[in-house]
């Protein structure tokens, strides 16, 4: 049963939510204690709206649950661009943009990353000071932009978030963003 509904996160069918919640109403507490990886994840993952926001009403915690990537839904619905569910996630946990996967990288630093400049919007609305977070070799987020080339990411974060601050952090081999701009031939 825990399987068909990650059937049902996957079609993105609250339909089959709701039937299978009626079956049985343990079924998300059930699927919580068993797996890292919640059906709130497969949604933001696929985007499926929809499903997200009901399964998000009959459980808000799953929002701050972290799969083996340590990976939360808005981490994943972010590095998809999927503004919508970001929305719905940073309703119920604005905390969340805070949360750091594996890689020591939080949701503002994938917005950013990925040029989902929207969603970057909304992330630096819920919680600014998430930009200040460093990545464990020093990189803020200003570094990830130049790095990955996500000019208007950058522009927003200068423009929008305090980042005057970080504009001339240095990461752990003492490069600042100028630095990475110059070497990488984009001044």
């Amino acid at each position: 049963m825990e399987q068909m509904l990650y059937e049902a996160a996957a079609q993105g069918s609250v339909t089959s939510l709701y039937e299978l919640l009626l079956k049985d109403p343990l079924i998300i507490d059930r699927v919580m204690l068993n797996s890292t990886e919640t059906p709130l994840h497969i949604a933001a993952l696929l985007g499926h709206v929809d499903f997200a926001k009901e399964i998000l009403l009959q459980k808000p915690e799953l929002a701050a649950e972290l799969d083996y990537r340590q990976s939360s839904p808005l981490h994943l619905a972010t590095a998809k661009g999927y503004i919508e569910i970001v929305k719905e996630l940073l309703f119920v946990n604005p905390e969340m943009c805070l949360a750091c996967d594996r890689d020591g990288r939080n949701p503002v630093h994938l917005a950013a990353m990925r040029g989902h400049v929207d969603v970057l919007k909304e992330l630096v609305q819920a919680k600014p000071h998430a930009t200040w977070a460093t990545l464990p070799r020093g990189e803020t987020i200003l570094h990830l932009c130049v790095k990955h080339k996500q000019l208007e990411a950058l522009k927003l974060l200068v423009e929008t978030a305090d980042a005057h601050e970080i504009m001339s952090a240095k990461d752990d081999n003492g490069f600042t963003i100028l630095h990475l701009a110059v070497a990488d031939k984009q001044l």
